[in-house]
């Protein structure tokens, strides 16, 4: 309400720019405002890579606001800026490349940026920079002009209250700012673009709408069981990041800032004059678009980040180098988990793990839910319900499977429970306004919350992991963080106060999004600690910031199982992937409600080609294993889980890019197509890879679907029947039940296993294949990462295989991408496919490197042009080519 009252226009700060002081790492300056006279200090630097940095705050606060520790991996590294221009209210500062210019404006204050001469976005161009200077409360001020006139107004007081100044009533509840008004906002101009994405977590389209006649998008992580479709209001995770693209540029805008965030668009044409080459000709005028975003935070400072790419890969790459890239998982971790609230006890996980194999389904993990525990006491096991948890774990590890246990960041008020007991001896909970242990409701009833803020908590609730600690565990139980926003029952919008204190005596209110980032961190850290360092963690989070990717996965939360969160899933998962973070997915089959059996087989075929792939439901909801629906169902989902774990070499290659190289996994197919116009609001279809295009089927009895296959110089290829589609551009595909559209794209290699084992530790030994797509020049290039799927060594040792595969001037080669990774395997590439294979050869030879020359069986499909090689033994860790004549 505050910030609105600031109307478009002219701006009230102005820049001193005879305060500029220039060093290697960054310029300085103050700005003041024109009428409350309080000076700001604005920093400017420039980070190695096209990035931007800008920093406003007080330049003499009376206490220090809060700056977001933890989540950027280091301070970056700044190159120094030069001064090109100064003269009466300007300021050029140049960067070392010379490709971009900053201007900054005095009277009224603002900063342009220029590529090649070519505005690409301006700040507080529109006049709404916002800082709410802190303040004494009313009782201890000095009498000033100012506050002497609002002494003497009857309606001071009134006034006060309805802005929320110094305190606010939301229902019943009461928000003391003990520090006052502290908010911070500012808007950025992006020239030339109406493709807005990112700001994750929205149960909302791809493409970000204007807000001008509604509700800003909100940044505030919130537990909203069955939160409703296209709605802006903030779920359970945030990231602050949002991106802009055009025809020929990706930008992007890094608000780091963890307090209540609200975020208004506006896109719009504006008439763009161009000087005209002689006097005769008038200045030409077109249509440009132009969106504006505004930024709104509850608390903080002003700390933006301007990723300037210029593509989407190098906006990725940028944000990976501020805020990390993802973690590599554990190979198990993408095969397929299955979960309930709740499995009851030990016979019914042996039962559900032994229905996978009696129906021949393949999976990796089972899950626990609260109720394993001792009376929703984390860190603890029912005692009658699961007697023998280690003797239950030790089953599962026989059959190559894990599992995976909840612990919310709740912690049941009971002085005999030691985990209680300890927390509230360390002094380690979260504090109320008045200093006491806050206290709220949650699953166990009473409870008080972990200060996961403090670094001695995170490094004690790590300790938490350890075998000797963590009765029954074993190293393959592994973990799932909910309720992390963090959800409090009873409380305003379901969440802790804001008033509320943490380490070094921070509000809640500067803190809020980080709390589930912080409790993931040191979860993950502890499964680290717990190994001497050596295994890979595993840990799901339901509540996440910029930078949750070092961490874990994330998955999209109580959804309901309807056709419409189906739809929405692609969408969200989408602008997951965008914000950084790789490892996503949706509950399949939604956790509130039964799903009818066509659209859960829907949802497996849909879950299948995402990142994360879990089966979960809600205690209500009746048993859905993917056997329970009649022998039809079972066999497609039994095909679609399948699908999934013969195509992981191309999804673990795919992770370890988006760990190299902050490669999204699952991308919209505007970041393969940038050019392409029509691809840029694409939101049912998505790419998984730069290989692969998925189109879920998400309506109900679907004869056909239009799909989108774009690129007029692209060749697309059916995935399952390996016949070229014949058109480019939008396609009527007919679909069954049995399976959904599935695309390669020409140009590439994806490596699979022949046969799918029954979980991701029985397949290490089964050979592989290769799906050779051809592309126009008949030319082809894929790759393959491998590694012991489990631990630190591709690190720490360096033991990786990193395989790349190129098919040019009918030969194809195997060759190593990386030499210094050494990785002995004795498994062996059994087959070739070749789609878009012109004519049969007359003869076919693959020899390894060094080694004799040896004739090859090949059979040719002139129907789709499919050529395939078979019993090649060729070894993946084997230089090697086979040649065609």
């Amino acid at each position: 309400r505050r910030q609105k009252l600031l109307h478009l226009g002219k701006s009230l700060y102005r820049a001193l720019l005879d305060s500029v002081i220039l060093s290697d790492e960054n310029v300085k300056f103050h700005i003041i405002h024109e009428e409350n006279k309080v000076l700001l200090q604005v920093e400017i630097c420039e980070i190695e890579g096209n990035i931007f940095r800008l920093k406003i705050d007080e330049a003499a606060p009376l206490r220090a606001r809060y700056k977001v520790p933890d989540v950027l991996i280091k301070e970056p590294t700044t190159q120094r800026l030069f001064i090109s221009q100064k003269e009466a209210g300007i300021l050029v500062l140049s960067s070392v490349n010379e490709d971009y210019k900053l201007q900054v404006t005095a009277n009224p204050f603002q900063v342009e940026i220029q590529s090649k001469g070519e505005t690409v976005l301006s700040m507080n161009s529109k006049g709404l920079l916002y800082f709410e200077h802190l303040q004494p409360p009313p009782c201890d001020r000095r009498p000033t002009a100012e506050n002497k006139e609002e002494a003497t107004s009857d309606s001071s007081k009134e006034k006060q209250d309805d802005l929320g100044l110094w305190q606010e009533k939301f229902g019943s509840f009461l928000d003391i700012k003990a520090h006052g008004p502290s908010s911070v906002g500012m808007d950025f101009s992006l020239h030339g673009f109406d493709h807005v994405y990112g700001i994750p977590q929205h149960t909302e389209a791809l493409l970000l709408k204007n807000t001008s006649d509604g509700d800003p998008y909100r940044l505030y992580n919130l537990d909203i069981f069955g939160h409703k479709i296209h709605d802006k209001i903030g779920i359970y995770g945030s990231v602050p990041l949002l991106l802009a693209h055009k025809p020929n540029r990706t930008s992007g805008i890094f608000w780091l800032n963890s307090s209540e965030t609200l975020v208004d668009i506006n896109t719009k044409a504006v008439a763009e004059v161009r000087p005209s080459r002689s006097a005769a000709e008038a200045a030409k005028q077109r249509a440009m678009p132009l969106t504006d975003v505004r930024w709104m935070s509850e608390s903080g400072i002003i700390d933006v980040f301007l990723l300037m790419g210029p593509t989407a890969l190098d906006v990725f790459k940028q944000f990976a180098q501020l805020t990390g890239t993802n973690a590599l998982p554990p190979l198990f971790a993408l095969g397929y988990h299955q979960c309930r609230w709740n499995y009851e006890d030990e016979q019914d996980v042996k039962a559900v793990d032994a229905g996978f194999d009696e129906h021949d389904i393949p999976y990796d993990v089972i899950w626990l839910d609260i109720e394993h525990t001792d009376g929703k006491r984390y860190f603890t096991w029912d005692k009658k319900k699961f007697q023998n948890p280690r003797k239950m774990q030790e089953h599962l590890r026989k059959k190559k499977r894990k599992l995976v246990v909840i612990v919310d960041p709740h912690i049941k008020v009971d002085p005999m429970y030691t985990l209680y007991a300890e927390a509230k001896e360390k002094g380690y909970f979260v504090k109320d306004r008045n200093g006491k242990d806050f206290e709220g409701i949650c699953w166990p009833g009473s409870s008080c919350y972990l200060d996961f803020t403090n670094p001695e908590v995170r490094k004690w609730y790590a300790g938490q992991f350890s075998f000797k600690t963590y009765k029954g565990s074993t190293n393959i139980l592994f973990v799932w963080n909910d309720m992390n926003e963090p959800s409090v029952f009873k409380g305003a919008e379901l969440t802790m106060p804001k008033d509320a204190l943490h380490y070094n005596n921070w509000e809640h209110r500067d803190v809020h999004n980080l709390y589930g980032f912080y409790q993931q961190m040191a979860t993950a850290e502890g499964l680290i600690r717990r190994s001497s360092g050596k295994e890979r963690p595993f840990v799901l989070t339901r509540s996440f910031f910029a930078g949750s990717q070092k961490y874990g996965a994330v998955w999209t939360g109580d959804n309901t199982a309807d056709w419409g969160y189906l739809k929405i899933s692609i969408p969200m998962l989408l602008t997951i992937s965008m914000a950084g973070i790789s490892f996503c997915g949706a509950d399949v089959g939604g956790f509130i409600g039964d799903p009818e059996p066509e659209l859960l087989v829907r949802w497996y075929q849909a879950g299948a080609y995402q990142p994360f792939f879990r089966g979960h439901s809600n205690m209500e909801s009746k048993r859905r294993e993917p056997w329970l629906f009649g022998e039809k169902n079972t066999q497609i989902i039994r095909e679609a889980i399948r699908e999934r774990y013969v195509l992981l070499p191309y999804l673990y290659t795919l992770f370890y890019r988006a760990h190299t190289a902050a490669e999204p996994v699952m991308r919209p197919l505007w970041v393969e197509f940038p050019g392409n116009i029509e691809t840029f609001g694409v939101e049912n279809e998505y790419m998984l890879g730069n290989a692969l295009l998925v189109h879920p089927v998400t309506e109900q009895e679907a004869k056909a679907v239009s799909v989108l296959l774009p690129g007029s110089e692209e060749i697309w290829y059916d995935f399952r029947k390996f016949k070229r589609v014949e058109d480019a551009g939008t396609l009527k595909i007919p679909v069954t039940l049995e399976n959904i559209p599935v695309f390669q794209r020409g140009g590439t290699v994806i490596p699979r296993k022949t046969t799918a084992g029954k979980s991701t530790e029985w397949m290490p030994d089964i050979s592989y294949e290769l799906h050779v797509a051809l592309d126009t020049k008949a030319c082809a290039i894929g790759e393959l990462y491998l590694d012991d799927g489990h631990s630190f060594q591709y690190l720490h040792k360096k033991q990786f295989l990193y395989r790349k595969f190129t098919f040019h001037k009918n030969i194809l080669t195997s060759s190593c991408i990386d030499g210094s990774g050494q990785y002995h395997t004795a498994c062996v590439v059994e087959k070739v496919i070749f789609l878009g294979f012109g004519q049969q050869p007359t003869s076919v030879t693959a020899c390894s490197k060094g080694g004799k020359e040896k004739e090859v069986i090949f059979t040719y499909n002139k129907t789709t042009s499919t050529l395939t090689l078979e019993n090649l033994a060729l070894r993946v860790d084997a230089d090697w080519e086979i040649c065609f004549n």
